[in-house]
């Protein structure tokens, strides 16, 4: 095993980090799904949205939330650049080549890959929303007398470019092959195995790895086709 010095220590220690940092994203993941889903609630999915948005963005302790997600992000990607290099200047070609469709998935084996495009993904996500959210020229809404910002109108707006809604497809894919091996795999390299609870996990990782990337993959398509 590598044991050189980085951001993080020792190629174990970063192995933690990224498994970690992995399972909060998770968990963010879900969280995000289940505002995005009111998008898809016809009539009402504006107000709701909106609604939706501003606590997002301006209840505190989800402020505070948000700067450890916005963390997790940066270094759930160093981690895994580096991890990637060290395993590619550990691994001899002629092995790698031979043995690498016999030993892993192609998911395992190309979780940079897989992880590259998330993370430009993510940049050109955060530019067209959070970025327009903060600091754009965002028109207003009222609801309940109050008045916030209208995230409806320029996620909608977005989700009627066809080149956005092809990126956001093929980045969900990608998210999907990325939790196929890493939802797994992050217990395992937190030394999370038991013979009883493992296979379920692993069933669990699995389902989490289609069903979540397909939702969020759906929404984009549905507000490009319907509306």
């Amino acid at each position: 095993m590598a044991t050189g010095k980085g951001l993080f220590g020792t190629s174990l220690a970063r192995k933690y980090w990224m498994a970690l940092t992995g399972l909060f994203l998770c968990t963010f993941l879900v969280v995000h799904l289940a505002g995005n889903l009111v998008l898809l609630k016809g009539d009402a999915a504006s107000a709701d949205f909106n609604a939706y948005s501003h606590f997002m963005t301006t209840f505190p302790l989800i402020k505070i939330v948000s700067y450890v997600l916005y963390a997790s992000i940066v270094l759930h990607a160093i981690d895994g650049i580096v991890l990637a290099r060290q395993n590619a200047a550990a691994r001899p070609v002629k092995y790698a080549k031979n043995n690498a469709s016999a030993n892993s998935g192609w998911a395992s084996r190309n979780m940079a890959l897989l992880g590259l495009i998330t993370l430009v993904f993510i940049i050109i996500h955060m530019k067209s929303f959070w970025y327009e959210m903060h600091f754009g020229s965002v028109s207003s809404t009222m609801i309940d007398g109050e008045e916030i910002k209208d995230l409806y109108t320029i996620t909608v707006a977005a989700f009627h470019e066809l080149w956005y809604v092809a990126l956001y497809v093929v980045s969900m894919t990608a998210i999907g092959f990325h939790l196929w091996h890493g939802f797994q795999s992050a217990f395992q390299s937190m030394g999370w195995n038991h013979p009883k609870y493992t296979p379920a996990v692993k069933i669990v990782g699995k389902i989490f790895a289609v069903v979540v990337p397909g939702l969020f993959a759906i929404i984009p398509l549905a507000i490009y086709f319907t509306k």
